[in-house]
């Protein structure tokens, strides 16, 4: 008998969303469902700013576009920012080795956006509610049975679901990844990174600044409501006693860490931390089983990818499932998730492993490392074609690209 779903993606974050969306909008007449362990999501523009932010590259803000998504996105709140600017510890905001991105270099509006999660997770399942695609919320997985025609989904709370495809997009502790026998590899980076919105005495002016530490770096992202969004990677102990010290003592020593680039730290929100680790699955995909976004890849958030990647990694599956799809090829068929793969593991590892050698280099006290960062620095800085590169590959404009985040027309 033949499976109810061609696709159930599990896990309603925002890459889960992001793909469902896609593949309802270009493979008409799909059996689609999407299912998530957790609560319907809602976002209340009366509420503070919530503290789980994204740095969403130009790429992705097409991709959102293309999922339906973005109008409801940009109608809400967001911080642009059209400046990028990067130093070394031992330099100084201005100084001579600093890295200047800016956007009017591209001529791009904008390098990105600062975006709640919350805000683009309910824009999205506005987005499927309008595509009528079916949603399970508060559905837990519980097992998964994988025949040779079909995947039977067992759900903690009771029911099971035949289909013949399951995308497992379910966050870096992935029930699909562990039930499926799909191993994954990693490390913790001995860091955690603590979060915060802040308000400084002088405005962002849409700049995202980043400074490298000797015990991790420490970016201030603009919010739209003039604000800053800190991610303040650093060893578990001094991120425990950031997040516990009076607030007086944690805007000192924000200021002393910021180096005054927005001038002093004058208010603080709740402060909240997590710990950094980096894991990549070996495999992606076996017959009937697909991994995207966290469950199969995790990243450092120096460079504010994480959630790009997850949004390419599902528009590169759509991208190969729809046709495939639309051929009437089997969604399960191995061959054609090995195409997906081949397309995406080989962008994911080079930015893990350039986002984790970023950290080890910057993130030590060594005199000779300090000279060679500087020297690397102002060597990008003084050569536009260099420059210009690494802002292509920032904005997720550089790569082996889905056609929806080069601007290909729908």
């Amino acid at each position: 008998m033949r499976a109810p779903y061609d696709v159930v993606i599990v896990g309603g974050g925002m890459v889960g969303c992001a793909a469902a969306a896609l593949l309802a909008r270009d493979v008409p007449g799909l059996r689609l469902m999407l299912l998530d362990a957790g609560p319907l999501p809602d976002w209340d523009p009366r509420a503070d700013v919530d503290l789980r932010v994204s740095a969403v590259s130009e790429a992705s803000r097409r991709i959102l576009d293309r999922a339906g998504s973005w109008p409801a996105i940009a109608a809400g709140r967001l911080g642009p920012y059209r400046r990028m600017i990067v130093w070394d510890g031992a330099d100084r905001p201005g100084g001579r080795t600093n890295l200047v991105f800016d956007c009017a270099e591209l001529g791009q509006p904008v390098l990105g956006h600062i975006i709640e999660n919350r805000l683009m997770r309910a824009a999205l399942v506005e987005a499927l509610s309008r595509a009528g695609v079916e949603m399970r919320f508060d559905a837990a997985l519980e097992s998964l049975d994988i025949g040779p025609d079909q995947v039977e989904l067992g759900l903690a709370q009771g029911g099971r679901i035949r289909t013949r495809l399951v995308a497992g997009m379910d966050g870096a502790g992935s029930p699909v990844r562990g039930l499926a026998g799909l191993k994954v590899l990693g490390a913790n980076y001995g860091q955690e990174a603590l979060v915060a919105h802040v308000r400084f005495s002088v405005d962002h002016g849409e700049v995202a600044r980043q400074r490298f530490l000797e015990t991790g770096p420490l970016a201030l992202l603009p919010l739209g409501d003039g604000r800053v969004s800190i991610v303040w990677s650093t060893d578990p102990d001094t991120a425990q006693d950031l997040r516990r010290c009076p607030e007086d003592a944690f805007l000192e020593r924000l200021t002393d860490a910021s180096q005054e680039a927005l001038g002093a730290a004058v208010g603080v929100g709740p402060r909240a931390g997590f710990p950094l680790r980096w894991q990549h699955a070996p495999s992606y995909a076996r017959p009937r089983v697909v991994l995207a976004g966290d469950a199969a890849h995790a990243v450092h958030p120096l460079a504010g990818q994480g959630v790009n990647l997850g949004f390419l990694d599902a528009a590169v599956l759509a991208e190969v499932l729809g046709p495939g799809l639309s051929a009437g090829r089997d969604p399960g068929d191995l061959s054609l998730l090995r195409r997906y793969e081949r397309r995406r593991k080989g962008e994911n590892v080079l930015a893990m492993q350039s986002f984790t050698g970023l950290n080890r280099l910057f993130s030590n006290g060594s005199g000779a490392l300090s000279a060679l960062r500087r020297a690397g620095l102002a060597a990008v800085s003084g050569t536009p074609a260099l420059r210009r590169a690494f802002m292509r590959r920032a904005m997720g404009l550089a790569g082996d690209l889905p056609g929806v985040a080069v601007g290909d027309p729908p």
